[in-house]
């Protein structure tokens, strides 16, 4: 499974405000400092805002903050909701001559919900700081997250 590049982003975006500053971050900054466009992070960060994740303030002075409560939250939740309803394999659109014979979704399905279930088994502020987690290591689901 391959994340999209929302997910992708979001999830160097949060790594990257969790940092502790005094100043907030701007999407600016955090845009060169990823070499991601800054078009596409307003989407990534008003998105994250509603769910609140991060903490948003307009105006001079302003900028983006981790909310403390995200580092506790599983990354198998974080990354079901930047993924959305994704599937592994679609069989209805263009309709699948093989559907009705065919087991495929079901196994990539439970694999797919496998790989959510070990996610499930850190939280963001593992990732954050890998040597101080037991449970992070090199073939841990997350080192699949190119960062």
């Amino acid at each position: 499974m391959q994340l999209n590049k929302f997910t992708d982003y979001a999830l160097r975006l949060l790594m990257y405000i969790s940092r502790p500053r005094d100043t907030p971050y701007t999407i600016a900054e955090i845009a060169q400092d990823l070499h991601v466009s800054q078009n596409h992070l307003v989407k990534i960060v008003h998105f994250m805002g509603k769910q609140d994740w991060i903490i948003t303030t307009r105006g001079k002075g302003g900028g983006i903050r981790l909310n403390a409560e995200t580092l506790n939250l599983n990354l198998g939740h974080i990354v079901r909701i930047l993924q959305g309803n994704n599937q592994i394999v679609e069989c209805n659109t263009p309709p699948c001559v093989m559907r009705s014979n065919c087991g495929l979704k079901g196994i990539l399905d439970q694999a797919l919900e496998q790989f959510y279930q070990s996610l499930d088994q850190y939280r963001l502020g593992d990732v954050l700081n890998p040597g101080s987690s037991s449970k992070v290591a090199a073939s841990s689901p997350i080192a699949l997250i190119n960062l």
